[in-house]
């Protein structure tokens, strides 16, 4: 066995049994665990304690940037830089500036939801240390996984490998691999 251990990673057979051991899992107050699962279960993220995600703040972010870096591109270029009057128009006008502006912050909202999931999953990730494990890939097919990371204060691999086992969990595994 190596030196880095991942964690440990515990097979139920229903998403009755792994909905009950991740109630149970999150009463026991670990932090660092997740659900792996064919399908979507009911309720997993009000158990889990999953709150809203923060990609939608970094799309605000990026978005309202953008829309206000080409207002102010748009005003800086028109007012200051090249001032060039064409049929007696004003210098800067807010419907002329308001539809570039608007584009670039659609733009911006797009790229801050792609870089915002990026680094909320911890892209670009080329391998992973669950899928050195065979049975992982079950959890594709007809199994329900819970895998509790190494990282977790009240990990402990004798004490927490017997706890799984009791909460119901067939072909309790330790998962080697980096965090």
């Amino acid at each position: 066995m190596s030196e880095k251990i991942y964690g440990l990673m515990a097979e139920f057979n229903s998403p009755g049994e792994v909905l009950q051991a991740a109630e149970k899992i999150r009463a026991a107050g670990f932090r660092h665990w997740d659900v792996f699962s064919p399908f979507p279960i009911h309720g997993i993220d009000k158990v889990m304690g999953y709150k809203n995600s923060l990609v939608g703040w970094f799309s605000l972010a990026m978005g309202g940037g953008a829309f206000l870096s080409g207002f102010a591109l748009i005003w800086f270029s028109n007012a200051f830089d090249y001032p060039l009057i064409v049929g007696g128009k004003p210098m800067f006008s807010l419907p002329m500036t308001f539809v570039p502006s608007y584009i670039l912050m659609i733009m911006g909202g797009a790229i801050g939801a792609l870089v915002g999931m990026f680094a909320m999953n911890q892209l670009p990730r080329l391998h992973h240390p669950l899928l050195n494990k065979a049975r992982f890939a079950l959890a594709s097919r007809d199994k329900f996984i819970i895998v509790i990371g190494s990282n977790d204060p009240q990990f402990g691999l004798v004490d927490t490998k017997k706890w799984l086992e009791n909460l119901g969990g067939g072909h309790v595994e330790v998962v080697e691999g980096e965090i």
